[in-house]
């Protein structure tokens, strides 16, 4: 049997999914031992290589999650909440490293994940990219150090089948901002604004959101006052940096205790 730790790719047919599969098929720190969809998917059944048009790779995509995640030493997963949250469970019954890309998670999503990490690894991130991750800590630093003159504005762009908003990356953004200035980001967050909103509230973070076309993802953080802005920014023209971030969690897992992390924790930031 291989030394190198296993993993199982969830969502394996979605854009991520297939990057991630690639990727690890290629890699010489890890092997996949499975490719997960959900039941009634039309890759059930089929070998992973062929379902992503290519040559055999004998892998066959399965629907059964229990099974795939006895045999793994990593899940790597950007699927949906609902099923972020059952794979949470499964991985932690399996002491296998679950590295969650999921966004859109709920409080009481995010309830049910901290329960699992009692008993496994779970590596959480709105974006396993180094240069946002960056982003974020140079986020926390400006903010820290301007007061309430200068007001924040986190402006995001994605593609036009994202279904959620503000994007996960532009929530990890805000809450640096947040832990910066010693607030709570729910009780200042400004979101959606639309009509006859009246004046900006001083202290708060506003949020907005584009979606169009293939924009993989843009993030803008706007720091504006009286007669000046810094902005810091970052954009990904490739998803194969939140693959390759993804995969370099999984393994960076192996052997750590039970708990939740992310990418800073992984990144030595």
């Amino acid at each position: 049997m291989s030394a190198l730790p296993g993993i199982v790719v969830t969502g394996a047919s979605g854009r991520m999914g297939r990057m991630l599969s690639s990727l690890i098929l290629g890699s010489d720190k890890a092997r996949l031992v499975a490719a997960l969809e959900r039941p009634g998917h039309d890759w059930i059944g089929r070998d992973l290589g062929e379902a992503m048009r290519g040559a055999p790779v004998g892998l066959t995509v399965t629907d059964d999650p229990l099974e795939a995640f006895a045999k793994a030493q990593a899940v790597v997963d950007f699927t949906a909440p609902e099923a972020t949250v059952g794979f949470a469970a499964l991985a932690a019954q399996a002491r296998a490293v679950h590295v969650i890309g999921t966004t859109g998670l709920s409080a009481d999503d995010l309830r049910h994940i901290a329960l699992a990490a009692h008993h496994a690894v779970i590596v959480r991130a709105g974006n396993m990219s180094l240069g946002v991750n960056l982003l974020a800590r140079l986020t926390q630093k400006v903010a820290a150090a301007l007061d309430a003159d200068f007001d924040i504005e986190i402006v995001e762009a994605h593609h036009a089948r994202k279904v959620d908003a503000p994007s996960g990356t532009a929530l990890m953004l805000g809450q640096a901002a947040a832990a910066g200035r010693g607030v709570i980001l729910d009780e200042v967050s400004d979101r959606g604004r639309d009509g006859l909103t009246g004046a900006r509230e001083r202290g708060h973070i506003g949020f907005s959101a584009i979606r169009g076309g293939d924009i993989v993802g843009e993030h803008d953080v706007i720091f504006a006052a009286a007669g000046e802005r810094i902005i810091l920014r970052h954009v990904a023209t490739d998803r194969a940096i939140f693959a390759r971030g993804a995969l370099k969690a999984a393994l960076w897992g192996q052997d750590r205790v039970p708990g939740e992390y992310d990418m800073m924790d992984v990144l030595g930031l």
